[in-house]
């Protein structure tokens, strides 16, 4: 090393000048699958839950406890997985997560009764959060800093794919049974090991853990030109759960606990029970498949549209703008009188409220440094996925009280307005350095 080498610099430094590679590229592209499989398994059996109700002989209530299950056990693993990518490493954590996820689902295929598939699938949940709670703030600890906001929104879009395979599941498979789409789901959790052979572990973490020379390894894998600094961090402490209500994390984080269970609320109430609603509308089963598979590609232009402008004019004003203009399609999709107005208005709900929460995902991973991002994106997903356990129930519970669909899209819709006014006093991040 030379003396000109030989500097001290913040790990976040290392990023700046670091170029976008092909090494990026195969890290994007297994941590993208990952998001793929992890909406896979959330949306899977939407599909296919005429089939479960007959197989188990329970009404939309119960239909609804089965599909709330994995996030039931997301919320808890959520808690337990974020401290522990922080204390172990990002890449352990997604590995065994995966891995542990896909033994459990196997399982469930094979339920005999309704309360084993119940447990199951809460145990499901609980393996899965861990993959599902580090994959952006893992994706983003390996990105220059000038990609990272660009680069995460594309990573959303393993969402509405995993959408689409879902319903491309449910068209394929359904005929064989609710069995064979969860046998699918349980397959993918080989994925675990592209993501132990392609991904390395965060030179952030390694660096706050004092191994400096496996991180100054991973950031010439990675391109960086400053690979042989010294590299300081903001504390080498493990982060403790209770920090993010301390000092000027306090208002953050109760913002954002808040925004994530409201944002969740308005998505998942929707999508969860969209086909039926559909059905309420006049659609048949097929067409209502249909349909959601067309919402699903307009997500995709939504989160492109939302990483050209992120980078422009940050993460805040996209975001708010987006949420924003998704309320006025969900206000549209509402009220709807025609088969037209019902198309356009989910349309422009589907690409604003995806959109948005491609800048979300980035913009969520960046409030805390490295010794308190993987907790601070657990409480995250742990107040999102509480609004998913919350919400297919809630929303059941509205249909079966015959509220009607006007109604019913009316309260979804009031949480959109809620997520906007509850993003208004976070931070800008956009062209900042993770510390």
């Amino acid at each position: 090393m030379t003396a000109t080498d030989a500097r001290t610099l913040p790990i976040g430094a290392a990023f700046d000048r670091m170029p976008f590679t092909r090494r990026h590229v195969l890290i994007a592209l297994a941590l993208f699958i990952a998001f793929v499989i992890e909406s896979w398994e959330q949306l899977a059996l939407i599909y296919v839950s005429g089939d479960l109700g007959e197989s188990f002989g329970i009404d939309e209530a119960g239909i609804g406890i089965v599909l709330s299950a994995v996030a039931l056990g997301m919320i808890p693993g959520a808690l337990i997985w974020g401290p522990v990518s922080d204390r172990i490493g990002r890449k352990p954590a997604a590995f065994w997560s995966l891995l542990a996820y896909g033994v459990i689902a196997f399982a469930s295929a094979f339920a005999p009764n309704l309360a084993t598939l119940v447990t199951l699938r809460v145990a499901s949940g609980l393996a899965l959060a861990g993959v599902y709670t580090i994959t952006f703030p893992y994706f983003l600890e390996l990105l220059p800093t000038r990609s990272r906001g660009r680069a995460a929104v594309y990573l959303s879009i393993g969402w509405p794919i995993g959408m689409l395979a879902a319903i491309g599941a449910s068209v394929a498979l359904g005929d064989l049974g609710w069995h064979v789409v969860v046998i699918a789901s349980a397959a993918a959790g080989l994925w675990a090991f592209a993501i132990r052979a392609w991904v390395p572990e965060s030179p952030y973490w390694l660096a706050a853990r004092g191994r400096q020379e496996e991180a100054r390894q991973v950031l010439r894998e990675l391109g960086s030109p400053d690979h042989d600094a010294t590299f300081t961090v903001a504390t080498e402490r493990v982060g403790r759960p209770l920090d993010l209500l301390r000092g000027r994390l306090t208002k953050i984080t109760v913002a954002m606990l808040l925004l994530n269970f409201a944002f969740n609320w308005g998505y998942w109430g929707l999508q969860t029970w969209l086909p039926t609603l559909l059905q309420d509308k006049g659609l048949t089963f097929d067409a209502s498949l249909g349909f959601a598979a067309l919402s699903a590609l307009m997500m995709i232009p939504g989160y492109v549209s939302a990483s050209l402008l992120t980078g422009r004019f940050g993460r805040k004003k996209v975001f708010l703008v987006y949420v924003v203009a998704a309320a006025l399609g969900g206000l549209w999709f509402a009220l709807a009188d025609s088969t037209f107005e019902l198309y356009a208005g989910n349309f422009v709900l589907s690409f604003f409220s995806l959109g948005a929460w491609g800048v979300w995902n980035t913009w969520n991973g960046e409030f805390y440094p490295t010794a308190l991002r993987g907790t601070g994106y657990s409480w995250a997903t742990a107040s999102q996925l509480v609004a998913t356990t919350v919400a297919p129930s809630a929303v059941g519970a509205l249909l079966a009280g015959a509220t009607g669909f006007t109604a019913t899209m009316l309260v979804i819709n009031a949480f959109m307005v809620v997520t906007a006014l509850l993003a208004v006093p976070l931070p800008e991040t956009e062209g900042r350095g993770l510390e």
